[in-house]
């Protein structure tokens, strides 16, 4: 249950098209001067070593966040990904890659706050020690889920939810609607950003009909696949759901994702996708 490790795919294209979302949605939360909680419930280890034995056995991040590392055509849409990017890599060598919890300690201001929780025995040292100096964050080892009971609503009522599960249960697809649903009934103004793989196309359809069904307003699915949809082992595409979006991400993503898909897949192969699953 707790053996995936997110070492094999940091900085993969999946990655490039979470965190560009995440970003984008610190930012526009940011053009208010109020604090707000950032919660991450799947946080993973924190930052990961693009030389490393796991990295290297994949080279998922050589078709990611390579194929834009130093080019001189980056859209304002990836602005501050890439700030964040080439501050954990400040000479010319692509070495570190930031995991989302790494991105929004880098984004956000001193007077927000920082929730993570992490349950992998590896991973969850790493990230306390990566913020055993942040006093902004808390870190715990701890079921992400039930932080969405415990920790929501925040006291300052203003927060983004980022959840990433693994995936590696079947059992996962229906879990995170249960957690959005659990948060949404405390906290329905805070913006909550669901990451999912397309791995069987028919998982997605469910989880997003299931998502439907919560009778929540206001979900936008964000998408690149880099291959069409298949039956065989693997992922093909990847995506963001997100409640409650900052209102100008939907027009920022529908500008950037058919670059990134342009510089991620020479090929060609696969499709962009932004499109609302519940409108206002």
């Amino acid at each position: 249950m707790l053996s995936y490790r997110h070492s094999f795919h940091a900085g993969n294209h999946a990655d490039v098209v979470k965190h560009t979302v995440q970003s984008l949605i610190i930012e526009s939360l940011k053009e208010k001067e109020k604090p707000f909680l950032y919660l991450d419930t799947h946080a993973g280890a924190g930052r990961y070593y693009l030389g490393s034995e796991h990295s290297e056995k994949t080279g998922e991040y050589l078709e990611g966040i390579a194929r834009i590392w130093r080019r001189d055509d980056i859209p304002a849409e990836l602005e501050a990904y890439m700030q964040v990017i080439n501050y954990f890599n400040r000479n010319e060598h692509l070495k570190y890659y930031p995991g989302s919890p790494l991105i929004a300690r880098q984004l956000l201001r001193e007077y927000d706050q920082i929730h993570l929780t992490e349950l992998h025995s590896s991973d969850y040292p790493m990230l306390r020690s990566e913020f055993q100096k942040d006093e902004r964050a808390r870190v715990l080892k701890a079921d992400g889920y039930q932080q969405l009971k415990s920790q929501l609503p925040p006291t300052t009522r203003r927060g983004f939810i980022l959840m990433d599960p693994p995936y590696e249960m079947k059992t996962d697809y229906q879990a995170v609607v249960e957690g959005i649903k659990e948060g949404y009934k405390r906290f329905s103004t805070g913006t909550y950003a669901l990451w999912y793989p397309v791995v069987m196309r028919q998982q997605i359809k469910r989880m997003v009909r299931e998502l439907e069904e919560t009778g929540i307003r206001r979900i936008l699915q964000i998408e690149l696949a880099v291959q069409p949809d298949s039956d065989r082992r693997g992922m093909t595409a990847s995506g963001m759901i997100v409640i409650n979006p900052p209102w100008k991400l939907e027009q920022q993503m529908t500008n950037v994702l058919p670059w990134l898909h342009k510089v991620l897949v020479p090929s060609g192969h696969g499709h962009t996708k932004v499109n609302w699953i519940t409108p206002e």
